[in-house]
């Protein structure tokens, strides 16, 4: 009897280090919380490690570099199993991701990208397709206007991939039509508040706003933004000025179910769990991952607003 207790002791003890052994622990540089957007990635990235029984360390950097820096060299310090990195701008990540790397840490960027001439430096990059996103935008654009429309521009951060890459997109659509042009651009910073401010003084600026024809926000936060400045202006949005962006947030479903907003391209904010896939089979010692992971989604409009809405509240 003492022979099958110390044995079942045993196999007890080295299931648990065998599960020890397997938990991994994940240290995640997020932007901040800037939109509803960002907020449902970082809570569904939370979910996902907490399912998968993950230990993730997780860093809010309020929107600044310097933070992001501070929490991956924290994170290295910690010794984790692998980072992702939400980076805020694309530039300046080389001498971290070095230190990420004589660690021999994998590192996977997630959403926006990295200025890096060196792709040794992460393992994969995962986010949806920008510069289509932009396209997408522009192309519906054009198709409801003729291509005969004065466009006012709600930028994203400076330096972000996705206000570079959306501005790409929809520049090299709406440049085939010669009666198509952005006639003021301004950064909001991907928020809601600043979009309201820069859409108030691009209105102004612009007589009221009464021969411009379309708002293009590079995130939902922003034009939701714009929408209420239009509103003050004593114009109808979604009528007098078409409204156009990119996320797929309810609140910008719900306005456009209201009439308020015509199109968004949707970005998928379920990056974690094509991350943690990513972080285990280069653990498990794959390392034949594609540079690119995309996730591009949809383009919604007003038809589908109300039902987009009521699945998108009900989460």
């Amino acid at each position: 009897m003492k022979i099958i207790q110390r044995l079942a002791t045993g196999l007890a003890l080295t299931l648990c280090l065998a599960q020890s052994a397997a938990a991994i622990t994940v240290g995640f540089s997020q932007v901040g919380s800037e939109s509803g957007w960002r907020t449902s990635f970082s809570e569904s990235v939370k979910a996902e490690a907490k399912r998968r029984g993950i230990e993730l360390k997780f860093s809010d950097a309020q929107q600044k570099q310097e933070n992001q820096i501070k929490a991956v060299r924290s994170f290295i310090a910690q010794g984790v199993d692998a980072i992702m990195i939400a980076p805020v701008v694309e530039t300046g990540w080389k001498p971290v991701l070095r230190e990420a790397k004589r660690a021999r840490i994998p590192v996977v960027i997630l959403d926006r990208n990295v200025d890096s001439k060196n792709p040794s430096l992460f393992v994969t990059r995962i986010a949806s397709d920008f510069v289509e996103e932009g396209r997408r935008a522009a192309d519906w654009l054009m198709q409801k206007t003729d291509g005969n429309c004065n466009i006012l521009e709600l930028q994203g951060t400076v330096g972000a991939t996705a206000a570079i890459d959306r501005m790409k997109g929809f520049n090299e659509v709406i440049g085939k039509y010669p009666n198509a042009k952005i006639v003021r651009s301004q950064t909001g910073e991907f928020t809601r508040t600043k979009g309201k401010e820069v859409m108030e003084a691009m209105l102004k600026a612009e007589d009221g706003g009464k021969n411009i024809c379309a708002l293009w926000a590079h995130n939902d936060e922003m034009a939701l933004g714009g929408i209420q400045a239009i509103k003050e202006a004593g114009l109808k949005p979604g009528k007098d000025i078409l409204v156009v962006s990119v996320d797929g947030v309810p609140d910008y479903f719900k306005a456009m179910a209201d009439g308020d907003a015509n199109a968004t391209v949707e970005l998928n904010p379920h990056l974690g769990a094509p991350a943690f896939d990513v972080i285990q089979r280069y653990l498990d010692g794959d390392h034949n991952i594609d540079k690119l992971i995309t996730t591009t989604g949809g383009l919604y409009t007003q038809a589908t607003a109300a039902e987009e809405y009521a699945k998108r509240a009900a989460k």
